[in-house]
């Protein structure tokens, strides 16, 4: 990961002349970063309250679990021109959702980028999020590449475009070109070498091939024991219940990263439309990626989705207006379709201001 943050931050300035002095180096890296901005934040709060929870198997035993407190950590680093309809914020706090920074093309023609992670935990869950991306708006090209990392919704992928780009007005404009994605094989189960003709899981023999073990004392009792040869389980019921999900999802974790991530080529569509005034402003934009090219690779996605093609899409609206200088209304929204995974924000509203 921070080789691909190097080589992201360090291609744009490579790009200048190997011959330039050192102030001007110094100009044009000023250049790039001019009007960007640098951040950090913590942020933090109370998560799901104490819980008690009551045992009567040795007498009346209570045990209370608690919840640690939510937190993000988030830095970063962004130079995208701020559409007509955001607020101008003096400081960043890591709490914004900017849905427009998803958009294709931004405000401003030229080279935009976005440099961020945001380390969270969430009613006891740790994720990371991450969202990098370079970008370079042409008056008939579009070039972009991006890293994405959801914690909350298991997608990580990297993503570069190269598309040209038709301008119908000065509102819409259509795209199309090529998309190339490198990602873990979404799709692969590594359970589906465990399925019995039945359609259940041998998930006794998959246990002890990990290094599980079962003993019978002779007389109808059992014991289990893990790798290490810890007591997991004195009964079969614990053993499905509590010990071999454990199994099932480290086995799982264990061979998918085993395997290198897969690279797929794909066509991409686009449009987007933008129209803004004090009381009214739509900002819309859309990707369709309806055929990929398939080459083979044992862990393509075609090979999961039975060789056929699919479809992947993203897009996202923001919408407002004021019915006077009293009251408005909003709708603010993204949505994402990848690998037949889904992630989604969105934000809808009424304002009322007396005075």
């Amino acid at each position: 990961m921070r080789k691909l943050l190097f080589i992201l931050l360090i291609v744009p300035i490579l790009s200048f002349s190997q011959e330039t002095t050192k102030k001007d180096w110094s100009k044009k890296v000023k250049k790039v970063f001019k009007f960007s901005t640098f951040y950090g934040a913590v942020n933090g709060g109370t998560s799901l309250s104490d819980v008690d929870v009551y045992s009567v198997t040795n007498g009346l035993e209570t045990e209370v679990v608690e919840t640690p407190f939510d937190y993000s950590i988030v830095f970063g680093v962004r130079k995208i021109a701020r559409m007509g309809y955001e607020p101008k914020e003096a400081f960043k706090t890591g709490l914004e959702n900017s849905f427009s920074d998803a958009s294709t093309v931004g405000k401003v023609k030229g080279f935009e980028f976005l440099f961020e992670v945001d380390y969270s935990r969430q009613e006891g869950e740790n994720y990371i999020d991450q969202n990098h991306f370079l970008r370079y708006v042409g008056d008939k090209y579009i070039l972009k590449g991006e890293y994405l990392e959801d914690g909350f919704a298991d997608i990580k992928y990297f993503e570069t475009s190269e598309r040209y780009r038709y301008n119908k007005n000065k509102k819409f404009s259509l795209n199309i070109g090529a998309a190339q994605r490198l990602s873990e094989p979404y799709g692969y189960d590594p359970l589906d070498e465990w399925l019995l003709s039945s359609g259940n899981l041998h998930y006794t023999s998959l246990a002890i091939e990990e290094g599980y073990n079962i003993e019978f004392d002779g007389q109808g009792g059992v014991e289990y024991f893990d790798p290490s040869g810890n007591s997991v389980a004195t009964s079969t019921e614990v053993w499905e219940a509590v010990v071999i999900p454990i199994v099932l999802a480290d086995y799982t974790e264990k061979k998918r990263d085993e395997i290198d991530n897969t690279l797929q080529h794909s066509l991409v569509i686009g449009f987007d439309y933008y129209y803004y005034k004090k009381d009214f402003w739509i900002h819309s934009w859309g990707n369709l990626m309806p055929y990929h090219y398939d080459d083979g690779n044992e862990y393509s996605y075609h090979k999961y989705n039975d060789n056929k093609q699919w479809y992947d899409y993203s897009g996202g609206l923001i919408f407002g207006y004021k019915f006077n200088k009293h009251l408005g209304v909003f709708l603010e929204g993204k949505y994402n379709k990848y690998w037949n995974r889904e992630w989604h924000d969105f934000s809808v509203g009424i304002n009322h201001v007396i005075f």
